[in-house]
């Protein structure tokens, strides 16, 4: 088997690819459940986000897995990167009656790009929230005699009319969005075959709920922005 840049053969590349992918997609339905709070409206949505955010900020098993989120997302990245340049070079010569919309979809043939769209949101996401919550100016609210980071007016001032970057921002928000669910369009079946968990029996089943999950979800993670963008301009 092929040498790769993490792991030690290519299908041990690939179990890895998987299982963090399957993981990903985990912490996606989790921050999903907790960004949901931001469609409620005025001092009971703030309490509840900023609830959410301090649980996910304090509590030591969540931040464990946290840490765990940014190694699998880093090892996804990386590794995909590394897997695609791999298979490229095992076949330098494209076959001469090569029709590639006809073996596979467009999701499965644009994987780089649509990783590589995510992975540049993420970044930019990371930066906006992530690193101004640990290392930026943030208010407080009180909430039980508990003082917690204001994370809720940040994100409503970030997508609000004072901020002139608010409309490239949700549009960036929202084409990563598009981007992701495509990638989970193929990727989320693709990972159980890698798995060697796809059968017969539960097949359908499994390429039902990935793609219901490949739309549902990032349409709600952009939703939230698009509210937020309307109702606070």
């Amino acid at each position: 088997m092929a040498k790769s840049g993490l792991l030690s053969s290519s299908l041990s590349k690939k179990y890895a690819m998987a299982a963090t992918g399957l993981f990903l997609c985990l912490f996606l339905a989790g921050h999903l459940a907790g960004n949901l709070q931001l469609f409620i409206g005025g001092i009971q949505g703030q309490t509840a986000f900023n609830e959410y955010a301090h649980f996910m900020t304090t509590n030591p098993a969540v931040k464990l897995l946290s840490y765990l989120t940014y190694f699998s997302i880093l090892f996804h990245a990386v590794d995909g990167v590394v897997l695609t340049v791999q298979n490229r070079r095992a076949r330098p010569v494209r076959y001469a009656k090569e029709r590639p919309a006809e073996n596979a979809g467009w999701s499965s043939r644009n994987m780089m790009l649509l990783g590589t769209v995510m992975l540049v949101f993420i970044v930019v996401h990371m930066q906006n929230f992530w690193w101004k919550m640990h290392f930026g100016v943030v208010p407080t609210q009180m909430v039980e005699g508990v003082e917690m980071h204001d994370l809720h007016s940040v994100v409503m001032a970030f997508f609000g009319p004072e901020n002139l970057y608010a409309m490239p921002a949700a549009g960036l928000y929202v084409v990563a969005m598009a981007a992701m669910g495509f990638h989970l369009w193929h990727g989320f079946e693709s990972s159980f075959q890698s798995l060697g968990l796809r059968f017969d029996k539960f097949t359908p089943l499994i390429r039902g709920f990935g793609r219901t999950f490949s739309v549902v979800v990032p349409f709600l993670f952009a939703a939230i922005v698009v509210f937020i963008f309307v109702t606070q301009s």
